[in-house]
């Protein structure tokens, strides 16, 4: 069983590690550690709801409370201090394409608003209800998961778009072949979900963004149906997958993908490499990307991330090994590190991993083999979980990315460290905000920052602190020109910053498009921009 306020199994126990809380202490001062709303008093906040009984269609209170929230900084604050709502009036739950048209023509009959809902795992709100006077449906796509048909020949593979992460990988692997999009949320997002929020896996370097995995699209939409893509090659006008691509549930609801595939790996490893600074590991970084040595995946984290990474680790003495050795190496006391990834036949991962190593070492960097990356692939899906071991310790966290050339990569990341820093101040609080580059490109790579700061003793005081968080480095991001989500997605809690990236004409062409297949504009509302209205 999913938690309900919180990331993953409800079994599944995550406490801070002794030492980790001793560093946080000493960084940021005893978090509260007040206790959280139960689940009861949750669902006695749930009102009755506004669309009368419907075979199939779920009205209970704590459905809908499951459905009323992912898994944002304000989705989490509401349902740890049980601030919750508002919430979907229904959720339906259609099995297939024909029963996902029938709930949308309920819910037009209804004059109802209707929110898609994969796995649940939105970080930005794109679960979340508005209340603008209309009756709400959770379309949840739970039940449409299968494997629908795949050709080993052409490497396609044709997938219902509620199947989540690992049901994909073991459905493909049973025939050879991994789609390998690997999100950190990987455990419970959706290719649906995936698709509209335009996500990037962490081995994206291999098998690419999800744009790049997408053969072709079927959508049921308030205003028709919509097939979009499906050819090998084409120069017949605009690629319509563009349009679905990011769209956020605004256009209808994704219910079939065709992707592209690739035979299962026969080797894969990741490596761990040491710089004595962040500009080092960046030029680094950079020379591979540019060299265009395959390597599936590569982040480096700054000398912030790196120094908490082995301070939280545990392994005591372990870890003081690694550190004389890097001393001994001259890298200095506060290194960073760099991992990446060589997936692939033997033949062409020893390469990928010598041209790899090759430039690293050429930048002064120290290799050390894979204990660490080990460590690191073994705990990849894990990262989430510790947002509840934190929050029970006392703390929040949060993270923010974006992406930039090479050229202001070094500046970007200083500056929202320093936004966040100077956001919490504000409120008399430190930060401790600590940084990686997670996926690399010939022109530039993104910034991906981790916040944490202490609890607050009540809802109101978390939430404020957050919201100057999120609204200042936001801000700063957009100042210097970064994207305001490379894999996250926009929903609420990015929408006041599309326009910088999109421009008037590029706004009013994407309302064309909702308002040909969305009429009454009852699809996920209030998302991508904040100035939807009725009427």
């Amino acid at each position: 069983m999913r938690r309900w306020n919180g990331w993953g199994e409800a079994r599944r126990e995550t406490p801070l590690p002794a030492a980790a809380r001793a560093f946080l202490a000493q960084r940021l001062g005893e978090g509260d550690r007040g206790g959280d709303a139960s689940l009861a008093s949750a669902c006695a906040r749930v009102p009755a709801s506004r669309l009368p009984a419907r075979p199939g269609w779920d009205r209970d209170a704590e459905s809908r409370l499951r459905h009323a929230h992912g898994q944002s900084f304000a989705d989490w604050a509401a349902l740890r201090h049980g601030a919750v709502g508002p919430f979907p009036d229904a959720v339906a739950r259609p099995r297939d394409h024909a029963e996902t048209r029938a709930v949308l023509a309920a819910a037009e009959r209804a004059g109802a608003a209707v929110i898609p809902y994969g796995g649940g795992t939105s970080v930005v709100g794109h679960l979340q209800v508005v209340d603008d006077g209309r009756p709400v449906i959770s379309l949840d796509m739970s039940r449409q998961v299968r494997l629908l048909g795949i050709d080993p020949h052409d490497r396609l593979a044709r997938i219902a778009a509620g199947a989540p992460g690992p049901l994909v990988e073991s459905q493909l692997r049973a025939h050879g072949f991994v789609l390998g999009h690997y999100p950190q949320s990987f455990e419970y997002s959706t290719l649906g979900g995936w698709i509209v929020t335009r996500s990037a896996g962490q081995q994206s370097r291999r098998y690419g963004r999800i744009e790049h995995c997408l053969h072709g699209a079927r959508l049921a939409c308030p205003g028709g149906e919509l097939e979009v893509g499906g050819r090998v090659a084409s120069s017949a006008g605009p690629d319509l997958r563009q349009l679905v691509l990011g769209s956020e549930g605004r256009l209808g609801v994704l219910t079939e993908a065709w992707v592209h595939v690739t035979p299962t790996p026969e080797h894969e490893r990741f490596h761990a490499v040491f710089f004595g600074d962040w500009a080092a590991g960046l030029a680094a970084a950079r020379a591979i990307s540019q060299a265009g040595v395959a390597v599936s995946m590569l982040r480096v984290s700054n000398a912030d991330e790196t120094d908490t990474q082995l301070r939280i680790a545990g392994h005591e003495s372990a870890i003081a090994w690694l550190r004389r050795y890097l001393g001994w190496r001259r890298l200095g006391d506060r290194p960073v590190m760099m991992l990446f990834g060589v997936t692939g036949s033997r033949r062409e991962a020893g390469r990928a991993r010598a041209d790899a190593l090759a430039l690293a070492r050429a930048a002064g960097g120290v290799a050390v083999g894979t204990a660490l990356g080990r460590a690191w692939a073994a705990g990849r899906f894990a990262g989430a979980y510790l947002r509840n071991g934190l929050w029970e310790a006392g703390y929040c966290v949060d993270t923010m990315e974006t992406s930039v050339p090479w050229s202001r990569a070094t500046a970007t990341v200083s500056a929202m460290q320093q936004a966040a820093h100077e956001a919490l101040h504000a409120h008399g609080e430190r930060a401790l905000a600590f940084s990686h580059l997670s996926h690399v490109y010939a022109a530039g790579c993104s910034l991906y920052m981790t916040v944490i700061w202490r609890r607050g003793p009540d809802y109101a005081t978390d939430i404020e602190r957050w919201r100057r968080l999120k609204r200042d480095v936001s801000r700063t991001i957009v100042a210097r020109g970064g994207t305001i989500s490379h894999q996250h997605g926009v929903g609420r809690d990015h929408a006041p910053y599309l326009a910088a990236e999109t421009g008037t004409s590029g706004r009013r062409l994407m309302r064309a498009a909702l308002a040909e297949l969305d009429p009454e504009g009852m699809m996920n509302p209030h998302k991508l921009w904040e100035d939807d209205h009725v009427g």
